[in-house]
């Protein structure tokens, strides 16, 4: 087996993947603090509308960020040369 097809990534190669996904995970962690804040003013204000949109998008956010966590992991059992 080459040893390329054990580890697809240098681990500069690895570190540039893991910083740029902590950038994109903390840019959506501070939209969903935002749209948090934004949803409950408009709910304490009486528009009951903006909630579920809210919570749907901040959901949408919780699975993009647990995605990304998932492909790293994946990424790094390959990297160990598990399955």
């Amino acid at each position: 087996m080459k040893a390329s097809a054990k580890r697809p990534f240098s681990r500069d190669q690895r570190l540039t993947i893991i910083n740029g996904r902590l950038v994109f995970v903390l840019t959506v962690v501070v939209l969903q603090l935002w749209l948090l804040t934004a949803t409950m003013n408009a709910w304490l204000g009486g528009d009951d509308s903006i909630v579920w949109p809210g919570a749907i998008v901040s959901a949408a956010g919780l699975a993009l960020n647990v995605g990304l966590l998932v492909y790293l992991r994946r990424m790094e059992r390959t990297r160990s040369g598990g399955v």
